[in-house]
């Protein structure tokens, strides 16, 4: 049961061991659902890093949907309750919530990152930073204990800070790790400690989501294993949900042609990018497919990144003139709707983007993607299902929009090949597959699903 305080009273989770008992570590907050697990599944504890919502933990809760109970006991940490909890709720045993576990190294002490807390004074981000890292080492005190008294077999890290930190635990508690890398730059001023933890004995597997983002890792290339992300592609299927939801909600024209793009609105993205091409390609088509053309933003910008790009997406829009045409619908837990209702995707990037899941989704909904040829996109469409441009390239972005506005044929056939290629590389369930066959490795030194626990 859950109190106001965010505890959750109930059996203790934690597998008691004389050993640990004696050193009397501070209790964690914690969420017993089923406590007790058979001795014979592998114990994995996941660690989430951030409890806002975004991609990883989206593929955290695919992931963790398809393992098998049965082989996998799935134990969760998230530094406080939020959009990732609540998704994941169903498809683990346990969420326990550290919340000395810091989000953001400049966030205050006491409650989540604000996006005012970026501008805060100088003086006021120091001595949060001071007190932040006083509370990392209070949580990998706490987090030790749940690794050892939860007799954890390895401690999966979903996110940047968690690799750092479930390395840190792997030291401290001689138990294996895993990483899934979900990035493709580390800061440069911490890439030498990222190097030194990635080659540590305690990290045993490292599985990159992209060829772009394994290219961290060329020093401990035996280590790594490149695994796409995946999406249920019977969830996100074209027949999965009604057309004309979205449509209906924004009063769209009955042959109206939606570009669209989701996720999170970020500089990073190219959104600023894709509405100047926007200008340029309304300026090349006749008044009647000026008409009816829309560009469609799904998502918003968390609170602890930065400016609101959302709205100064706004503001270009209407610097370009283009105001009538771009509709912004801000964050949707359930972008089925929208897919349904996008003629084609548009995934913008400008910098190195690991595998954005917005691509995946599209194509599983059978829709054709323009994207920039930048990190993981390339990947996912050199096997067809879209049109890859050059980054920054406002001319070339044009072209493609224009491309599959005038030629119905081309969009049908990448649309087909796109839903195709979805199930047949990019399908949760082998997904999982993969990623079983990685945690064995990690634990046992070799593949086995068969394997049993003494």
């Amino acid at each position: 049961m859950r109190t106001r305080e965010g505890r959750f009273k109930g059996e203790n989770w934690l597998r008691e061991d004389p050993k640990h008992s004696a050193k009397r570590l501070p209790r964690p907050l914690v969420c017993p659902c089923r406590m007790l697990a058979p001795r014979r599944p592998l114990r994995v504890l996941f660690l989430n890093d951030t409890a806002r919502n975004g991609g990883p933990g989206r593929s955290l809760y695919t992931l963790l949907s398809k393992l098998d109970p049965a082989e996998i006991y799935r134990a969760v940490v998230l530094p406080r309750p939020g959009p990732v909890s609540e998704l994941l709720e169903g498809v683990c045993e346990t969420i326990a919530f550290e919340p000395s576990f810091v989000e953001n190294p400049i966030e205050p002490l006491r409650r989540p990152m604000r996006r005012e807390d970026l501008d805060a004074p100088l003086p006021l981000r120091t001595v949060r930073a001071a007190g932040n890292v006083v509370r990392m080492g209070r949580s990998m005190t706490s987090l030790s204990r749940i690794v050892l008294r939860g007799s954890f077999d390895l401690v999966y890290c979903n996110g940047t800070t968690a690799d750092f930190a479930g390395a840190s635990l792997g030291l401290l508690t001689g138990t294996p790790v895993l990483w899934h890398v979900r990035y493709t730059h580390v800061p440069e001023g911490i890439a030498d400690v990222h190097a030194r933890l990635a080659a540590s004995r305690t990290v045993k597997r490292i599985v990159c989501v992209s060829r772009a983002a394994a290219k961290l890792f060329g020093h401990v290339r035996d280590k790594v294993a490149v695994v796409h992300n995946a999406v249920d592609t019977r969830e996100l299927a074209p027949d999965a949900v009604s057309r004309g939801e979205m449509r209906r909600e924004l009063s769209l024209p009955d042959d109206a042609f939606v570009f669209g793009a989701h996720g999170r609105v970020l500089p990073r993205k190219g959104f600023v990018e894709w509405l100047r091409a926007a200008r340029v390609a309304l300026d090349a088509m006749s008044p009647d497919e000026r008409e009816r053309v829309f560009f469609v933003i799904v998502g918003d910008t968390p609170e602890d990144i930065g400016a609101d790009h959302v709205a100064e997406c706004r503001d270009l829009a209407r610097t370009l003139g283009i105001e009538r045409h771009v509709r912004f619908l801000g964050f949707r837990a359930d972008v089925r709707p929208c897919l349904r209702d996008f003629d084609v995707e548009v995934v913008p990037s400008v910098y190195e983007d690991p595998l954005p899941r917005a691509v995946i989704e599209a194509m599983a909904f059978g829709v054709p993607v323009i994207g920039t040829n930048v990190g993981g996109i390339g990947e996912m469409l050199e096997g067809g299902g879209g049109i890859l441009v050059s980054a920054r390239d406002e001319a070339a972005l044009s072209d493609a929009m224009l491309r599959y506005l005038r030629d119905g044929a081309l969009r049908v056939r990448d649309g087909k090949i796109a839903r195709e290629r979805a199930c047949a590389e990019f399908d949760a369930t082998a997904h999982a597959a993969r990623i079983r066959e990685q945690i064995g490795i990690a634990v046992f030194g070799e593949s086995s699903h068969e394997r049993a626990r003494p």
